[in-house]
């Protein structure tokens, strides 16, 4: 009897060089993002030693029409709609810097606030209609959750509860600055942090977390200058009122509040997303109820699983 053979496809692997370059630009894809070339380095998580070691990566990336160049672009999309798409985001981005200067200037006269950094899209030098101004907060190590419940309630009050323009959903006090989700997604966030105010702090934090070494070798902080924002006489002055006994009471008591409304409106997320997603520690507040942290990171992961399939690689 005849036995038929089907032939059989190796996999190749691809070099860590290329796999690298091909994951930062999958990461992106997530978020329909083109990227340069500069920036494909920057955000590598393999260690280049000259950027012609990145432009022989795309080249064999290129042949093979896994990725596609646009100009100075590369995307995993062969569609120049991301390219304009891209470059409206960045020049919109642009227009409204100085207003999310305002208000991060705004943001760092509140009692307890040691620092203020911009977070989320428009830290990646993107925003449009559908994206907020994001705020990354530090506070005063033992006032975090007091400090969080006068800025919520200054939004609900005189901006009527809009987030688009003051949307602060991440606060961590002074004392506690390390990250402990060690992911690409955190690490991602952190590089891409753009300090407006307490520099000084600021510096801690990046040295707090220096693990995102490990996801970007090519990476350097350069500690840009923040704004000059001098504490006020009010904010002194409800410092030192609150700074004793009653000011740990109240905030106890808001952590407490807002810990028993988080139980009661998110009770579907498990406790395990719960506690990535809604922290209310005493020293952290993080506030992503809809889980992006997990939806980027599945979804990169997707894309890199049908690449692997599509095109017969294996990706280091």
């Amino acid at each position: 009897m005849k036995v038929l053979h089907r032939p059989t496809t190796e996999k190749m692997q691809l070099s860590p060089a290329t796999s690298a370059v091909f994951k930062v630009l999958a990461y992106y894809d997530v978020f329909k993002y083109p990227l340069t070339l500069p920036e494909i380095e920057k955000y590598a998580t393999f260690r280049f030693h000259q950027l012609s070691e990145v432009e022989e990566a795309l080249g064999f990336l290129k042949e093979r029409l896994i990725i596609f160049q646009f100009g100075e672009f590369y995307s995993l999309r062969n569609e120049f709609c991301l390219i304009t798409r891209r470059t409206s985001g960045n020049l919109a981005a642009f227009n409204i810097y100085k207003k999310a200067q305002k208000r991060a200037a705004l943001i760092h006269q509140f009692p307890f606030v040691r620092s203020v950094n911009i977070s989320g899209s428009l830290s990646k030098n993107y925003y449009d209609e559908s994206t907020d101004i994001d705020f990354f907060v530090m506070t005063k190590p033992g006032r975090l959750w007091l400090c969080r419940l006068l800025l919520t309630l200054y939004k609900k009050v005189f901006l009527f509860n809009s987030r688009k323009y003051f949307c602060i959903n991440y606060y961590v006090d002074t004392d506690h600055l390390e990250i402990p989700d060690k992911n690409l997604f955190s690490a991602t966030e952190i590089v891409t942090l753009r300090n407006m105010s307490g520099a000084a702090y600021y510096r801690q934090f990046i040295t707090a977390n220096t693990w995102v070494n490990n996801y970007f070798p090519n990476h350097v902080e350069n500690f840009p200058s923040a704004l000059a924002a001098k504490d006020g006489m009010v904010k002194k002055a409800v410092e030192l009122f609150l700074g004793g006994n009653f000011g740990s009471f109240l905030d106890t008591r808001a952590q407490g509040l807002t810990r028993k409304f988080i139980r009661k409106k998110y009770n579907h997320i498990s406790p395990e997303h719960a506690e990535v997603n809604l922290r209310t520690h005493k020293s952290v507040s993080k506030h992503h109820p809809q889980g992006f942290q997990f939806k980027v990171l599945n979804e990169f992961d997707t894309i890199c699983n049908a690449m692997e399939e599509k095109h017969s690689v294996i990706l280091l």
